[in-house]
């Protein structure tokens, strides 16, 4: 994750923090000290009382220069022409001070604020939803906006609430909002909200094409493993549809569904489960799921792909180097966190969002597996 862009929100007995990756480390140390015993603030003088903030009132005062001025220079405003030597003394001010205006007031003159808020599902955090963050965190970042993802297992509180209390201008998420909810994001605050009542995640169209790839190799009976996950069983059962639906157009059963863990003795149980119902290619719920029943076919003593094909989903970097090479279906993960991007700066700049460049769908990785 780039912990520059990323951060997760959560709340602790009613008090709002914020933490990213780099901040997690300095509490890691923070702990390893104390359990290392304390140290003197007096001799490292690290806890004592904070400094003395920075205004643009002292960079004013070392520039010779208004605060209107130093507020207009570091704002870039281009409508406002100063002296070359004004601008330079300014700059330099606010270099030597360590300045940094305040997220408030750069919203008060901005109209808005530059956070956006994600609102992450209540599920496993896979490598999928990581990487989209990421691209997501990344893309805004090169806009000037910052990405702040909040888990809704994590807080009770309505998204609302959390996005009135970021004061977050764009609020987005990995599933659409309905309109009720949207309009409450819209009294909170929220310039955008995205998607609102978009179709659903491409979940069925990712089990049809691991289906359809099985079936056009000329398998006769799939199988399809479930997760045993509660929180992944919603996405899972969508995919299961979406596998059907492959399986009825080839005029094949539907799949037979088996529930698994991600150890190798319930891989092995399913697929001796598939093999006894002549199952002989796998439709797995995701990659991890993939490479258990990788590993369960091999405990069977089952060869892959010749007694079993398997088809996992995301392309996760590990999935190349699986015994055999894992054929999968993959996102542009890069491009869709792109895409929702120039989406959320279009909507703050009163623009129409761009149209979904094509290829941004689900599609097939051939390798050995299947």
């Amino acid at each position: 994750m780039q912990a520059t862009h990323v951060a997760t929100d959560k709340t602790c007995t009613g008090n709002e923090y914020v933490t990213d990756g780099g901040s997690l480390g300095m509490l890691g140390s923070f702990l390893l000290d104390e359990v290392a015993g304390p140290r003197s603030a007096i001799d490292e003088g690290t806890m004592g009382l904070p400094a003395k903030r920075i205004t643009s009132a002292d960079v004013a005062r070392m520039a010779g220069v208004s605060r209107t001025t130093v507020s207009l220079v570091l704002n870039g405003k281009s409508d406002w022409s100063f002296p070359e030597e004004t601008r330079n003394r300014v700059l330099d001010a606010a270099r030597q001070l360590d300045y940094r205006p305040r997220a408030s007031a750069r919203a008060l003159a901005a109209g808005r604020s530059n956070i956006v808020l994600l609102a992450v599902p209540d599920l496993p955090i896979g490598a999928g939803i990581s990487r989209f963050v990421e691209e997501l965190a990344a893309a805004l970042a090169g806009h000037g906006l910052t990405l702040v993802t909040h888990l809704a297992g994590a807080d009770a509180r309505p998204l609302p609430d959390v996005c009135a209390t970021l004061e977050a201008s764009a609020v987005t998420a990995l599933e659409s909002f309905s309109e009720e909810t949207a309009e409450a994001l819209q009294r909170a605050g929220a310039h955008v909200v995205l998607p609102v009542l978009d179709p659903a995640p491409p979940m069925r169209e990712v089990g049809r094409i691991q289906a359809a790839h099985l079936a056009g190799l000329g398998h006769q009976r799939l199988g399809y493993a479930l997760p045993a996950e509660l929180a992944h069983l919603p996405m899972a059962r969508q995919r299961l549809d979406g596998a059907a639906l492959a399986c009825a157009a080839a005029g094949l059963e539907p799949p037979a569904a088996v529930e698994m863990g991600l150890d190798v003795a319930s891989a092995e149980r399913a697929v001796a489960n598939w093999a006894a119902q002549s199952v002989t290619g796998v439709c797995a719920f995701n990659d991890e799921y993939a490479m258990a029943v990788l590993a369960g076919s091999r405990a069977r003593g089952l060869a892959v792909p010749g007694d079993m094909a398997v088809v996992g989903v995301d392309d996760i970097p590990v999935a190349r180097f699986a015994a055999p090479p894992l054929t999968t279906v993959a996102f542009d993960l890069h491009e869709a966190g792109r895409h929702r991007a120039e989406a959320i700066v279009a909507g703050l700049e009163g623009r129409e969002p761009p149209p979904a460049p094509a290829g941004l769908g689900p599609r097939l990785v051939r390798r050995q597996s299947a």
